[in-house]
């Protein structure tokens, strides 16, 4: 099912069982569904058109070209080295001139992209994403063996490597270029590509559909074999624009973010690598996590907001006070990818008064983000929870032995269905249909329910091994584990 055509069929339900005015948790219990509270104004509605793609939704949401200049979209924490608007798009024109005209990059190529964050990451998403071809990111720290199997289950016909990763490609046999120049000038590297063609004034004309493959992301394999999330460009355009939606109702568009959560994973990548370009916002990056880096570039940059994991929460509580760090600009912290205890939340909330803390619930599978606090007492208020759903999604609670949905304050498996739900998994359709039911249903693994304010709750994996037509697969949706080092 496309993007455009859930959209559609979620409209349509929307208006057939639309809960009742004054209902607070947005449950409809003649069909068991539970709506999102919010519906998203003229403004902030996901686009329709079907010929639209991400990298052209993305570029047509930055600062007018009078303003692209003097905005800055992105400084690197180690080097202060800045990148304007205006230079991330003309970059972005010239390095999909060079992939297209020079390098023969075409529509349903896969390009394979292995680097850390850095200011060029953006640049060579979009540049990818604009002739229409499809963008499978990796993680840094992934052994040789396992980015050859990535390479070869996705079909990549281009790597792009940051010089440090070179080394995990020799065996692959892809062609390959850096993402950077080499120290002897041998390989061909992005930041010459985009040198070479820094006149390109456009972008290639690739007609490409919202329900066409636009990433291939890959599971940590925490519940089994690693499989290819592949997303379509209306899952990606979808959570950009709630990323942006977010943003302004959060009233974080003049923030400055941090962003050491790593762009090849799909927290990362809908944040720092396409949603906050649309709201014109910038962000600090850092290559890998450090502790005292991270509070040096707070302080240094003066960061307003940081999308974070539970365990730098912990590390804030743990280790901040000796550190000596100055965190007055610090006002807004959210987290997700993994529960984030209640007495940690509290800790934090004790020792940093003036810093917003807000939980989130998300899945690769569901493009990101599914659950959102508005408000920063409504977070205080339940701090076991992951907020309320976003708008466009839908979700269910159903029985684990029955199957049938349940009212709220009742655990079950939860269930969602938004215009951001991935395609499938790539080349494995058994693992998709024990994924997404008939009717776009996504079955997140997850037990939890939702209360009668309509707050999402996740209390724990569902085993892990189920029964899918008489044979055990694994569960598919898998927990981030992120690997982090405190000095």
């Amino acid at each position: 099912m496309s993007g455009e055509e859930i959209l559609s069929s979620n409209e349509e339900e929307y208006d057939i069982s639309q809960p009742p005015f004054g209902n607070r948790n947005g449950y409809n219990s003649r069909i068991g569904i539970y709506h999102s509270l919010v519906k998203l104004d003229t403004k902030h509605e996901i686009p329709t058109k079907p010929d639209l793609n991400t990298a052209h939704f993305v570029l047509s949401q930055f600062p007018q070209a009078h303003l692209a200049e003097a905005k800055t979209a992105f400084i690197d924490a180690k080097t202060n080295l800045s990148v304007s608007y205006g230079e991330l798009r003309r970059s972005t024109y010239s390095l999909a001139s060079a992939l297209f005209h020079g390098l023969g990059v075409r529509k349903g190529d896969v390009v394979f992209l292995l680097s850390p964050n850095s200011t060029l990451y953006s640049a060579i998403c979009l540049a990818v994403l604009s002739v229409g071809a499809i963008l499978s990111p990796a993680n840094p720290i992934n052994t040789a063996s396992e980015i050859a199997k990535q390479v070869s289950d996705s079909g990549a016909k281009l790597a792009i490597s940051a010089p440090d990763e070179l080394h995990k490609l020799v065996r692959t046999g892809v062609p390959t270029i850096l993402t950077s120049r080499s120290s002897d000038g041998s390989m061909l590297s992005v930041e010459e590509l985009i040198e070479g063609c820094y006149n390109s004034t456009e972008l290639p004309q690739v007609p490409v559909a919202q329900s066409e493959t636009a990433a291939i992301l890959y599971s940590s394999g925490t519940t089994g074999i690693s499989k290819g999330v592949v997303l379509t460009h209306a899952n990606l355009i979808s959570i950009t624009r709630l990323v942006l939606w977010s943003a302004e109702v959060s009233g974080s568009q003049d923030d400055i973010f941090l962003a050491f959560i790593p762009m090849f994973h799909i927290y990362g990548l809908v944040f720092f690598g396409l949603g906050l370009l649309c709201v014109g916002i910038t962000t600090v990056l850092m290559r890998k996590f450090d502790f005292q880096d991270m509070l040096d570039a707070i302080q240094k940059h003066k960061v307003n907001n940081i999308p974070a994991v539970p365990p730098v929460i912990l590390a804030l509580v743990k280790h901040s006070r000796e550190a000596r760090c100055d965190l007055s600009s610090l006002r807004r912290v959210g987290t997700g990818a993994a529960p984030l205890s209640k007495e940690v939340a509290q800790k934090f909330r004790k020792m940093f008064p003036w810093i917003e803390l807000r939980q989130g619930y998300g899945l690769t599978e569901s493009s990101g983000g599914s659950t959102f606090f508005a408000s920063d007492k409504d977070a205080k208020a339940h701090p076991d929870s992951c907020g309320k759903l976003i708008p466009t999604f839908f979700a269910k609670v159903i029985d684990t032995e029955t199957g049938k949905p349940l009212p709220p304050r009742k655990e079950g498996e939860l269930w969602l269905k938004s215009p951001t739900i991935m395609k499938g998994y790539l080349g494995n359709l058994e693992a998709t249909s024990a994924t997404i039911d008939s009717e776009g249903w996504l079955r997140t693994g997850d037990l939890g329910y939702i209360d009668d304010n309509g707050f999402v709750y996740i209390v724990e994996r569902i085993k892990e091994l189920i029964k899918h037509n008489g044979y055990q697969v694994f569960k598919p949706i898998t927990v981030f584990s992120f690997q982090l080092q405190y000095h």
